[in-house]
């Protein structure tokens, strides 16, 4: 074999050897999801089971359900964890109450926010002001319903004139499928497969999305520890592009996706959860924007006005800057983030 030829390959395989992260490399994260194990997480348990975190240079040592979006910040927060999928609005709001301590959203993931307000037809709500001299339940701590208030302003009617009950996560759809109350509030995918699971039909579901009636936010992103990112910035870039790999592979192969999942969660109905799964995809990650743009980039006109939103309807007394709400630094580029090309 000629010499340069030798050398020329030997330069490419030392150059593939430190491209590659080795044992020594990789960087040990704990993640926390933000909530039970359902199909729209499956993308990250699918890029973990085909170790596409683990080629990033990222050891994950969990992934770990959460509790809600606020309690997923919180652990980041507190140093549980490292990186975490956590709702944006429950992030500008505790951002705006502790400065000098911001944690960043990395990557956006649901650009466009699932928040509803979900019903049955046959309780004659046909339109969101009907709602006016009705019951309605939602955890206290759920995001639609702290902005049921910009819901309501937005469509005209007054949010003090429907009476809310504060039930726990697990009660929601099966107190609206008995009719022992009028509506509910939660995620759109989350409850309609909650509610046909438990026997109410389809046609029989009524769904006022947020985005469709006057409130237009993001929700769900990546968000990481603001020292972890400082010590170890490559892991982050890592995980974004696992990340972003994983959905473009549960958008070529959802079923895939749920069996990565199941494997996790064996007590999962894999029926239910890919069709929450395509719910999710189909309504809160393939929007527009993204299919133009690639996954996990937010638009800084948009986030400013989501900012503006949720400090009104939070009643927050600081209003965060965007630079201290979202980081893209970490993004690759555009090309690279495309989903369904």
């Amino acid at each position: 074999m000629p010499i340069a030829r030798t050398v020329a390959l030997a330069m490419a395989l030392a150059a593939s050897l430190a491209a590659a992260p080795t044992e020594a490399q990789q960087v040990n994260v704990k993640f926390s999801l933000d909530f039970v194990l359902q199909g729209p997480q499956s993308p990250f348990f699918l890029a973990h089971e085909r170790g596409y975190y683990t080629e990033a240079g990222v050891n994950l040592t969990a992934i770990d359900a959460g509790r809600g979006s606020a309690d997923t910040i919180g652990r980041i927060a507190g140093g549980a964890y490292e990186i975490g999928f956590g709702d944006m609005n429950a992030l500008i709001e505790f951002n705006a109450k502790n400065p000098g301590k911001e944690i960043p959203a990395v990557m956006m993931v649901y650009d466009q926010a699932p928040f509803a307000i979900i019903t049955l037809k046959s309780k004659g709500i046909a339109k969101p002001a009907d709602l006016v001299g009705r019951n309605a339940a939602a955890p206290s701590f759920d995001a639609p319903f702290r902005l049921f208030p910009l819901f309501a302003k937005a469509n005209g009617f007054d949010a003090q004139r429907v009476s809310w009950s504060n039930i726990a996560p697990q009660l929601r759809e099966p107190m609206l499928s008995r009719g022992d109350t009028d509506a509910i509030s939660g995620f759109s995918f989350t409850s309609l497969l909650a509610l046909k699971g438990l026997g109410v039909p389809a046609e029989n579901i009524q769904v006022f999305m947020y985005k469709d009636h006057g409130v237009d936010l993001y929700s769900n992103a990546v968000i990481v520890s603001p020292a972890f990112a400082q010590a170890h910035p490559r892991a982050v870039e890592g995980f974004v592009r696992a990340t972003i790999r994983g959905f473009r592979e549960t958008i070529a192969n959802p079923q895939a996706a749920i069996a990565a999942l199941k494997e996790r969660e064996a007590l999962i109905n894999e029926a239910i959860e890919l069709e929450r799964l395509q719910l999710a995809l189909q309504t809160s990650v393939l929007t527009p924007d993204v299919r133009a743009n690639g996954l996990g980039g937010v638009n800084a006109q948009r986030l400013q006005r989501n900012i503006d939103l949720i400090t009104e309807g939070f009643g927050l007394e600081r209003k965060v800057a965007p630079e201290l709400v979202f980081n893209g630094r970490y993004l690759p580029p555009g090309a690279d983030r495309w989903l369904t090309r």
